[in-house]
């Protein structure tokens, strides 16, 4: 489809002259509904539901005081009003695939009731992988944009090729000793951004079989989870892992006969929000910190960021500019 478009005619071009624009080459980015808050209120392992209810009970016991004060951050964020709250869950199916939807599901939301929480949206780890055949994981890896340490030069391979994302400012590689030269004296790492002391990072984001088959790390899925909270993930200006009703009858025997986002309270607040939190055990700690060096070497779809700007500031809400700021934790000792 193609449009008229005046411009301004030169004192030699014809009063009727005009040029054509291909309308369909406008980018167009879908929009998706907001919450204000997205709060994650577990990702368990596959032995946490293996031990049975009372692992599960234990560890939303811990987690009812850090959802009420979360609640109450977000209420006094709010200036008065009512804030927008969705809570979520992550089962990991990806690394293994245990046990049956039918089993597990019931279990887990019966012991969250008991604990007085509800869970909105129930997620599969492997659809942050591949979620309706649209290849999450690689589109964001396809995203990445290495942050150069200063005074590097381009020795170190790109992360396309290693699957490794830093930081900083890798330790170089050992020389030894040649004829007429000396050897390598050993330098430490460098974190980039570091505040007089470095907490370096070097964070495995892939690697591959000897079939050429990639499997994403945890933290590199875990960043798909938090863009996909944020609202932030799209395929060609689609909205991707939208969340779809839950099934009448029981759950599915099957892990991927499960849709790989599930809504489960059909009055609940939008999925994807301005800011996420997660309660999590202090195992995640490592992983988490891995995520934020991701989130903060990702070229985030500008279409989806602009959307964000423009509808908090209608709702007078404020949205920090950098995407790892709007993610927050609340991490617990043991389980």
């Amino acid at each position: 489809m193609t449009e008229p478009a005046s411009t301004p005619a030169s004192p030699s071009a014809s009063a009727s002259a005009s040029v054509f624009r291909e309308t369909t080459a406008e980018p167009r980015t879908e929009s998706v509904p907001l919450s204000h808050l997205s709060l994650e209120l577990g990702h368990l392992y596959m032995e946490d539901f293996e031990a049975g209810p009372e692992r599960l009970r234990r560890h939303f016991d811990r987690i009812r005081p850090w959802v009420d004060a979360v609640h109450a951050d977000a209420t006094a964020r709010a200036n008065g009003k009512r804030p927008r709250i969705s809570t979520c869950f992550l089962i990991d199916d990806y690394f293994t695939r245990f046990s049956t939807p039918a089993d597990v599901l019931p279990m887990l939301l019966a012991e969250a009731e008991r604990a007085g929480l509800s869970i909105d949206y129930l997620a599969r780890e492997s659809g942050c992988a591949v979620a309706d055949k649209v290849p999450l994981a690689e589109s964001v890896a396809n995203r990445l944009v290495e942050s150069p340490p200063p005074g590097s030069y381009g020795l170190r391979p790109p992360v396309g090729q290693t699957g490794w994302l830093a930081n900083g400012d890798r330790t170089p590689a050992m020389r030894g000793a040649q004829a007429m030269k000396a050897a390598t004296a050993w330098q430490p790492p460098r974190e980039t951004a570091a505040r007089r002391h470095s907490v370096f990072t070097d964070v495995e984001l892939w690697d591959d079989d000897k079939d050429g088959h990639r499997t994403w790390s945890c933290p590199f899925l875990a960043a798909v989870w938090q863009l996909a909270r944020l609202g932030l993930l799209r395929n060609e200006g689609e909205a991707v892992f939208q969340p779809r009703a839950r099934p009448s009858g029981e759950f599915p025997r099957e892990w991927d006969e499960l849709a790989p986002l599930l809504q489960l309270n059909a009055s609940a607040a939008a999925f994807s929000a301005y800011r996420t939190c997660s309660v999590l055990p202090s195992r995640f700690l490592p992983v988490e910190h891995a995520v934020r060096v991701i989130l903060d070497q990702t070229d985030v779809h500008p279409g989806a960021l602009r959307q964000v700007a423009t509808r908090s500031a209608q709702e007078g809400t404020a949205v920090p500019e950098s995407v790892v700021d709007r993610v927050s934790y609340v991490f617990y000792a043991g389980l």
